[in-house]
């Protein structure tokens, strides 16, 4: 019998290199978007995926939970927002909060009781147990706790990853790292920071395996109810040194003027360190090898 899995944010960079993982390896696979929502990322897999669009209302999306019947949901779908205004609340509450509870609740319903959720390493700004980067950080924070209500109360059982930064040869965010062969190629000027920022930068292929090892550690002890474990190298690297790698894998040259640009606030100048690993999971893909990608 095939294994179900439910997606949401399949639509996003990560969750659309999911789909496309666990349609390879025989999965059904069950996407929740929003109405209006633009399938561009997931066009050449739309035929073998079931599309499930998500009007507002929790007692339809609950009776599709029961209909459906998964084995697991992979909660990828979320708002990013690195500086806030004012106005932008609201769609971190929708997208972080509002959404991730109506997707619990429904799994309550329906007796779905596994999910993998996705967190971030900005939520450990200097390595603390509790000290969100920004606003967006903050309600992903927020949401690990309703998840924990959820655990202890209704018998769900979840892992939590937080995500470094992630990159692939076929990455269309408009990214630093994604945008490095643009640049050098049409000569482009760039003012910025000191570089002194660290980074981990993991390929998309690295995150993906972790997800679905966390189904199967889930799967493989019963006993554990709620883990959360960080998703990266484990290599630091500054953002200098980035570029360099970048020059001589492409053996292209890029103009930055080093300096020109104020940190953010609340930049992340150490990255997180204190994390746990997936005991069953392991990273394959240097950023050397990822690298070189672009250039095959």
């Amino acid at each position: 019998m095939k294994k179900k899995a439910l997606v949401t944010g399949a639509t996003g960079f990560v969750g659309s290199n999911l789909c496309l993982k666990l349609i390879s390896e025989g999965w059904e696979v069950y996407i929740i978007s929003r109405k209006g929502s633009k399938y561009e990322s997931i066009k050449n897999l739309k035929e073998n995926i079931n599309i499930y669009e998500y009007d507002g209302n929790l007692l339809n999306l609950s009776q599709y939970l029961i209909k459906i019947n998964v084995n697991v949901v992979f909660h990828l779908a979320s708002s990013i927002i690195i500086e806030h205004e004012p106005m932008d609340i609201y769609k971190l509450m929708n997208g972080n909060l509002k959404f991730g509870m109506e997707i619990l609740e429904a799994m309550k319903i329906s007796k779905t009781s596994l999910i993998i959720n996705t967190g971030t390493y900005w939520q450990n700004y200097h390595s603390l147990e509790y000290n969100p980067v920004n606003l967006y950080a903050a309600t992903k924070e927020a949401f690990e706790k309703i998840i924990k209500y959820y655990v202890e109360a209704e018998k769900i059982r979840c892992i939590t990853l937080k995500l470094f930064d992630t990159y692939s040869e076929n990455d269309t965010r408009p990214k630093l790292i994604n945008l490095l062969n643009k640049f050098a190629d049409e000569k482009i000027e760039l003012d910025m920071s000191k570089g002194e920022q660290e980074l981990d930068l993991i390929h998309v292929n690295d995150v993906i395996d972790a997800f679905i090892k966390s189904y199967e550690y889930l799967i493989e002890n019963k006993d554990i109810k709620y883990e959360e474990f960080g998703v990266g190298t484990g290599k630091k690297i500054n953002l200098k040194e980035v570029i360099d790698i970048f020059e001589k894998i492409s053996r292209k040259k890029i103009k930055i003027n080093w300096g020109k640009r104020a940190y953010r606030k609340r930049e992340v100048m150490k990255i997180w360190k204190s994390y746990k690993l997936l005991l069953n999971w392991k990273v394959r893909i240097s950023l050397e090898e990822g690298l070189k990608k672009n250039f095959e």
